[in-house]
């Protein structure tokens, strides 16, 4: 029971929500039409009736049915169940296209953001294209202007190098002229000389020897020389060594008596190597000394120890230096006595002495380096393949094995020849080469080589007689070179 009645009350709430729904969404057409009917005197009585249908599906809102009689006019009029259901079925549909332009908004206005966003980047895209384009174009330009400086530096260079080519076509016609010249020199230097002999000969005031023969001003073959520079030519031709007097052409021959033959060298103020003595410097290269410097050498045959210069800066290494000249602070033209012993300073300009040369090259067999050097500091060497000398009573007669270098072979015209000086005349020559030459050599008649004589500043030189430090196979016999250095070193 309780039940029937909590379904009658739930009806007749949904009957009355449902009656006033019907009078308050009732177009006014059905007020027009229920007009006429209210006026038939009959219908005023009538009580409406309503017919709930519940159906099965979930209803969603109010449903209201008339229910007149079958006497009822104009059912077409009336709501029907088929009518709600289409109704439906039409706002479901509504409402589905309803949801689907809501999605189709939202996807819109997703698409509208990126396009904004592509818009922004497009616009910063097109501003950095046109800052590339810019930074394109000012290089372009510079590259045009860089093109045109290289275009004209190229024909400048060009034109330096048209103007090199002309001045060297000039150089090698002076070159040429110039040799013509020396030689012409040269054969004027003998006419003066056999003048200058007839001369004197006539006044008495030479000697019936005349001067020894002159060597090529300029060699006949220069190996591996670079031609003469002009500045050379041009500048200190004449200029003479100034630590020398201006007549040392005619200066007596020196004194025996006071010649410095005691102590013959000066001791430098260098570091010795105290260790040793050692028989050469290729013992003391062998014994770990690897520097160059003043050592301490005894030869087996020796006596007494003396000090020289080992040089072991060159490859290998254990090279006793004999010679040396550099800068023209020493005085070569010395007596018999002098060369004997030896001269000068360890550290600069010195000879060793013929005795301790003998005693150096007899003890082994020994090879000679002869390093020369230019005024254009341009170095060049000659190698000899055996080198000793012969005791005092044979004069320290020369002994020279093969040749080798690039420098030109002026020593083997001095080979097996005595050694000469001003006061012990032992060459091949009528008179005294060392008083032409103003030094001692090993000399022939007279020299190829005078490496022992007068140290002229500036390269070529003017003097009465051929008496510069000369080399006749590289740059001739009135050429002074600026340094030589002659060095001993045992054979391999």
């Amino acid at each position: 029971m309780k039940v029937l009645k909590w379904t009658l009350g739930v009806l007749l709430f949904l009957l009355l929500s449902i009656g006033r729904c019907t009078e308050q969404s009732t177009p006014s057409k059905t007020s027009q039409q229920r007009q006429p009917r209210s006026a038939d005197g009959a219908e005023e009585g009538k009580k409406c009736g309503y017919t709930f249908l519940v159906p099965e599906q979930k209803i969603t809102g109010p449903i209201c049915v008339n229910t007149n009689g079958p006497g009822a006019g104009n059912r077409k009029d009336e709501v029907t169940r088929m009518d709600i259901e289409n109704l439906k079925d039409v706002l479901a549909k509504q409402k589905r296209e309803i949801d689907i332009l809501q999605l189709v908004v939202d996807v819109d206005g997703n698409i509208v953001n990126e396009v904004k966003l592509l818009r922004k980047e497009s616009r910063n895209m097109n501003s950095r294209v046109t800052q590339l384009y810019m930074q394109l174009l000012h290089e372009i330009i510079r590259k045009r202007d860089n093109s045109l400086e290289l275009s004209q530096l190229e024909n400048k260079v060009l034109n330096v190098t048209t103007e090199m080519l002309k001045m060297a076509t000039k150089y090698k016609e002076l070159e040429v002229k110039y040799a013509a010249l020396t030689d012409l020199v040269n054969n004027q230097s003998a006419t003066i000389s056999l003048l200058e002999e007839q001369c004197l000969r006539i006044f008495s005031r030479q000697d019936s020897h005349g001067s020894p023969p002159l060597v090529q001003v300029v060699p006949q073959h220069i190996p591996n020389s670079q031609p003469y520079s002009p500045v050379l030519l041009g500048g200190n031709e004449i200029q003479r060594d100034p630590g020398y007097p201006r007549d040392r052409d005619v200066r007596p021959p020196p004194d025996p008596a006071t010649s410095p033959t005691k102590s013959p060298f000066r001791v430098p103020p260098l570091a010795l190597i105290n260790e040793g003595p050692f028989k050469d410097c290729q013992q003391a290269r062998d014994a770990g000394h690897a520097s160059s410097g003043i050592y301490m050498i005894k030869p087996e045959n020796s006596n007494e120890p003396m000090q020289l210069w080992c040089e072991n800066s060159l490859d290998p290494g254990g090279w006793a230096v004999i010679q040396k000249r550099t800068d023209g602070s020493v005085n070569f033209f010395r007596n018999w006595d002098s060369y004997k012993k030896g001269f000068g300073n360890i550290d600069g300009e010195y000879w060793l002495g013929l005795e301790n040369i003998y005693m150096l090259t007899n003890q082994d067999n020994y090879r000679l380096l002869i390093e020369l050097e230019d005024w254009s500091n341009k170095k060049v060497y000659a190698e000899y393949s055996s080198f000793r000398l012969e005791p005092e009573s044979e004069f320290y007669r020369l002994r020279l094995g093969t040749y080798q270098g690039n420098a030109g072979d002026s020593m083997i015209w001095h080979n097996g020849k005595h050694f000469t000086t001003l006061d012990r005349d032992r060459d091949m020559y009528s008179g005294n080469c060392a008083h032409f030459h103003k030094g001692g050599w090993w000399y022939n008649a007279c020299a190829h080589s005078n490496l022992n004589g007068v140290w002229y500043r500036g390269g070529h030189y003017r003097s009465k007689y051929q008496d510069g430090i000369f080399w006749a196979e590289y740059r001739g016999g009135s050429y002074s070179l600026k340094a030589v250095q002659m060095m001993i070193r045992p054979i391999d």
